[in-house]
């Protein structure tokens, strides 16, 4: 038996692109077949609607309402739901999961995390960063950066990216660095969730806890991926029209070139 999971949706609440509510995505997520989802926000460099003028107290009490509603409405419904979010540096984004609201309200330093410094501390203190769609080709971002060496997984499959071929290549880059692969809908509109479209990440066993997944990822343990047949398969021929930085450990750039890192 295996169990399938949600790895990346956002609520109205605290990220700016939304339109649903936590709560609104509980009865369709478990219709679909779904053990549990992870409500992984726009946070406070990215895409977030929240002031950035109130007090951090008072944002991350905002911040965390989505998933705080959606883990209510969870409980009765009898669908798993957990905490994360997704940060932005410079276009690209990221997925933190393992942290919860408690470490956040004592830990204001998050808001201005550089790339490593965002790695490095959520691994000490438990948790895991995922490389969230890191072949997006979007007019708002200029540059692909490439976090090598900052990163615990990468999000190869995601229903957000316009392309298959985006996550095509994101599935070489993964296995190039030898990462673990992960999936997720990146849904910011219950209406848009449908049979064929949801993607996500199956286990083998039921999650205990958020921590769990942290150590599947980890310990590179991930059961199989929810996404289209042939979505990730790459071909060899996929292309990339903007600026690729590749960053090393230090999150420094590296200067190799996006062809002898895919080769």
């Amino acid at each position: 038996m295996s169990y399938l999971y949600e790895t990346h949706l956002h609520t109205c609440y605290a990220s700016a692109c939304a339109i649903s509510r936590g709560r609104d995505y509980i009865k369709p997520y478990k219709a679909l077949g779904y053990t549990g989802i992870m409500v992984t926000d726009h946070f406070y460099n990215g895409n977030s609607n929240l002031s950035r003028n109130l007090t951090w107290d008072a944002w991350v009490h905002c911040f965390c309402r989505g998933y705080e509603e959606a883990r209510e409405a969870g409980e009765h419904y009898g669908l798993q739901v957990y905490f994360g979010w997704e940060e932005t540096f410079d276009g690209d984004d990221y997925l933190v999961y393992g942290l919860d609201k408690a470490w956040l309200l004592k830990h204001p330093e998050a808001a201005h995390w550089t790339r490593r410094e965002q790695y490095e501390t959520v691994r000490h203190y438990g948790g895991c960063v995922v490389q969230a769609h890191p072949f997006r080709q979007r007019y708002y971002i200029d540059t692909i950066h490439l976090a090598t060496g900052c990163v615990d997984a990468v999000e190869a499959g995601n229903a957000g990216n316009a392309e298959a071929s985006d996550d095509a290549l994101a599935m070489r880059y993964a296995q190039k660095l030898g990462l673990p692969v992960t999936a997720g809908t990146d849904l910011h509109d219950v209406q848009d969730l449908t049979a064929d479209l949801p993607f996500g990440v199956y286990l083998d066993t039921k999650l205990r806890g958020i921590e769990d997944y942290v150590a599947a990822i980890r310990e590179n343990t991930l059961g199989n991926l929810r996404i289209p047949a042939g979505r990730c398969d790459f071909q060899g021929t996929e292309t990339v029209k903007l600026p690729v930085d590749i960053r090393d450990g230090d999150d420094r750039s590296t200067g190799q070139s996006l062809g002898d890192l895919l080769v």
